[in-house]
């Protein structure tokens, strides 16, 4: 059995020609409203024990929405939501509470809400006030707090018991970057407790890290539902493209999918790493010199191309990106049937494992307004580590070590 099953969950904004359409509406009377907007429509999934799940999507794809009908906080048009444990959430900043209450006094509040008695309250108190660390504001008025504080005091309500099933919305975005490295340890920390998660984020890292699945909302619809990194490529990809005609996905031979996108005036035709003896290699050693050589064919007249490149490692993340637009290296009007050959010489300075290029033809920094080509898992090669002392991490950062006597 599923934890949470949310099933052909649906939400609609009505309006009557009158409020006693509306109120005849709710009595039960035949009476078609005059206006409705579906914001979400169709959603269906299951969570299972134990799993985290991101959600994602442009603004206004009903991401919010969504969470909110899952915590009981908006009523669904149809469909529903069946819940086999207890939700901790936290979808907005504040968490409901009252801004002339002290944090204090907003703790009994909020944690009374969700279910605890006065004595349960009263034992986690001082673990509550420790993690916020909000020092003598938690006895302040919560009018006086900045939304940073709010953010600590709400998440440290939110999880001071363990919760079979966690739900955060972007507001973790808005606290420091101490309180978020705190914050997500805590998370991983429940994650590995066997709490399950679904969390709404725009930060790539965040959901590849935390999360082993992806759900793509757009227009109010799940369009797709799978590996984070792939969901995200393709997210990436309707960004690019907005009227999603030219986005295509093709399976690799290592089983993942290429998401790729653009209007084809400039193509990549030719991808390839060489080490210093000029041979093409899959695996090269950390710290090793390697030159990324990559083709273009330019297939109609442009007035500027750009061309861009990223390193990211096993789940997605950048290690490394940029382009000919900020190394000041644009090329000016290129003809039609033109060649042009990038070579990028850098040592690998990273960390043993499995990584993957890709690759961008724009007309300037961004492919949000000319999107020539984009490609991600353009390459793959491998990094391994046959000369260096023993490392753990993503970065080879070889440091030098003196040990004397005191």
């Amino acid at each position: 059995m599923s934890l949470m099953s949310v099933q052909a969950l649906g939400k609609a904004y009505k309006s009557y020609k009158s409020e006693w359409h509306r109120v005849g509406r709710w009595l039960g009377l035949p009476i078609k409203p005059k206006e409705e907007h579906w914001v979400l429509r169709h959603i269906s999934f299951d969570i299972r024990k134990g799993e985290a799940i991101g959600i994602i999507g442009q603004n206004g794809a009903g991401k919010s929405t969504l969470l909110k009908l899952i915590t009981g906080t908006a009523q669904p048009t149809e469909g529903r939501v069946i819940v086999n444990g207890r939700i901790a959430a936290i979808l907005e900043l504040g968490m409901g509470f009252d801004a002339e209450l002290t944090g204090r006094q907003n703790v009994f509040h909020a944690a009374g809400l969700m279910g605890f008695s006065y004595d349960q309250i009263v034992d986690v108190i001082p673990q509550i006030e420790g993690f916020a660390e909000i020092a003598e504001y938690f006895d302040e008025s919560v009018r006086t707090y900045s939304s940073g504080m709010q953010v600590r005091l709400a998440f440290s309500v939110a999880t001071a018991w363990r919760p079979e099933i966690l739900i955060i919305d972007e507001a973790l975005s808005v606290g420091d970057a101490y309180f978020q490295h705190k914050s997500f340890s805590r998370i991983r920390e429940f994650q590995e407790d066997g709490t399950t998660l679904l969390i709404v984020s725009h930060d790539r890292a965040a959901i590849q890290s935390l999360c082993d699945r992806a759900i793509l909302l757009e227009k109010g619809v799940a369009i797709k539902d799978g590996n984070p990194e792939e969901i995200f490529d393709f997210y990436n990809a309707l960004i690019a493209e907005k009227e999603n005609k030219t986005v295509s996905l093709t399976p690799t031979d290592n089983g993942k999918m290429q998401t790729s996108s653009g209007t084809g005036e400039a193509r990549v035709e030719r991808i390839a790493i060489y080490n210093s003896q000029a041979e093409e290699v899959d695996f090269v050693n950390v710290g090793e010199q390697i030159e990324l050589q990559v083709e273009v064919k330019i297939y109609k007249k442009l007035e500027t191309l750009v061309f861009g490149y990223g390193i990211k490692d096993r789940l997605g993340q950048v290690m490394y990106g940029t382009n000919t637009w900020h190394t000041k290296q644009v090329i000016e009007g290129p003809h039609e049937g033109g060649k042009y050959l990038f070579r990028i010489a850098f040592p690998v300075n990273l960390g043993v494992g499995s990584y993957s290029i890709q690759t961008a033809l724009t007309d300037r920094d961004t492919h949000l307004i000319a999107n020539y080509e984009w490609r991600d898992l353009a390459l793959v090669f491998n990094v391994i580590n046959t000369d260096k002392t023993f490392f753990a991490g993503c970065l080879w950062n070889q440091p030098e070590i003196t040990v004397e006597e005191a």
